[in-house]
Order: structure tokens, then sequence, then C-alpha cells
């Protein structure tokens, strides 16, 4: 008998349950102002944490919470740049001392190919 009763429905995917003898949650009902004018109004649970801001379901604006405080704007970290690095491993004197030595060694390699041009046109002089 009961074969006959479910024939022709589709079961788990229509609920047979009814609203009846059910409490919903309370709810708060929040809007939001748009810059562009549109209101956008979204319905909280009343114990849920409401944000301070809401995209706007018109233009996708960012929407303030009417009668709510400002946003409080993130502090950003000023970017690192690479001499902040440099003088957070050495200091100020560390790096005039590697400066001279580097310096030290390309005049020292440019005196070489400098040596070595001059030597290159001797020899050339003398086969010309």
């Amino acid at each position: 008998m009961s074969d006959r009763v479910l024939r022709g429905t589709r079961l788990g995917a229509v609920s047979y349950e009814s609203d009846r003898h059910t409490e919903f949650a309370p709810r708060l009902r929040t809007v939001y102002d748009c810059p562009s004018g549109h209101e956008t109004a979204v319905p909280f649970a009343a114990e849920a944490d409401i944000p301070s801001t809401w995209e706007c379901k018109v233009c996708g604006a960012p929407a303030l919470l009417r009668d709510g405080a400002p946003p409080e704007e993130k502090k950003g970290k000023p970017a690192r740049t690479h001499w902040d690095m440099l003088l957070e491993r050495r200091s100020t004197e560390e790096l005039e001392e590697v400066l001279a030595e580097r310096l030290a060694v390309l005049h020292e390699h440019q005196g070489k190919v400098k040596a070595a041009l001059k030597s290159e046109r001797a020899k050339d002089k003398k086969s010309a």
C-alpha cells in the first residue's frame, strides 16, 4: 500500500514538512545607503555582528550602514625598500667599507683590462 502512495513523487527533492509550530530566530532589518543614492536592506539574526559596509545590490559600490559609525580605516604597513632591509642587517660604516672594497676590486679589474688593451694595440702596431 505504501508503494502506491509514494509513486510519482521524487524522494528527497520535496520536503513534506510544514512551517507550523516552528519559531524563527529573531531578525533585525538593517539598511545600507550607497553613495549613488541606492538603498539596500539586509536581514540579520538579532545576535549577529552587523558589518559597517555592504555591497550595493544595484551598482556594487560599498554602501555604509545607515545611522552607523563609519568603518575604521586599516593601517597599512609602509613599503620596505631594499635600502631599509640592508640597513637592518648592516650599519652605515659597514656599508661604506663594503663599498670601498668593491670599488677597489672594480678599479683593479679595470686596470687589467686597460693594460690588456694596450698590449693588444702594441702587438697590432708591430705586426702592421
